[in-house]
């Protein structure tokens, strides 16, 4: 099953494909949202909306509670059963937020959910295992290792060779390029890849 997570932030320019998916719209992302994109759900606290939008949320959270809106969203998708889920509109904006989407794509890594958050600037990943990048050859690619070391097992189609251990803390595997139609990496350990896409 297929999922849409619209996040409040920068909003999104470019458009964004809900077929056979379910779109979930977090709060404040319906104003970038309404009218451009098909929303299934609305959820949120609604503390950056001043009115309700449509459909209206079957349930709206106080606005004191544990989780982004986000991750309520992450949630519910993965208890529905979804497998694949795309987040729209998360970069820009507020700095925490964006490092908390990140996280967003940590949690569904290790939930064995392929995830990936699209910007106006980049998409990104979190993978563990193999992971492949197709038909962007001559593209800038980052690859950062996120909540710990990460082990490079086997990699390739990249300009700079990726190091066998990535160290947390460290920013080597920023600004890399892919120089053929494959690119992969077999990864011990979540890293990050950032693929440069303006929209």
């Amino acid at each position: 099953m297929k999922a849409v997570i619209l996040l409040n932030g920068e909003p999104y320019r470019g458009s964004i494909c809900t077929e056979n998916a379910v779109v979930y719209c977090c709060d404040g992302a319906y104003e970038w949202a309404k009218g451009r994109v098909r929303i299934d759900v609305n959820l949120g606290d609604y503390d950056s909306l001043s009115y309700v939008p449509d459909p209206p949320p079957a349930e709206v959270y106080p606005s004191e509670k544990n989780y982004t809106d986000g991750e309520l969203a992450l949630m519910r998708a993965i208890a529905a059963g979804a497998d694949d889920i795309a987040f729209y509109g998360g970069g820009g904006g507020r700095e925490d937020h964006f490092l908390g989407n990140l996280h967003l794509l940590y949690a569904a890594c290790k939930r064995g959910v392929r995830a990936v958050m699209v910007t106006n600037h980049a998409r990104i990943f979190a993978a563990e295992g193999l992971f492949e990048l197709t038909g962007m050859r001559g593209k800038t690619v980052s690859v950062v290792p996120f909540g710990g070391e990460a082990h490079i097992m086997e990699s390739g189609g990249f300009y700079y060779p990726l190091p066998e251990t990535f160290v947390y803390g460290s920013t080597r595997g920023i600004s890399n390029v892919v120089t053929a139609e494959r690119a992969f990496l077999r990864s011990e350990g979540c890293v990050l890849v950032f693929a440069d896409e303006e929209v």
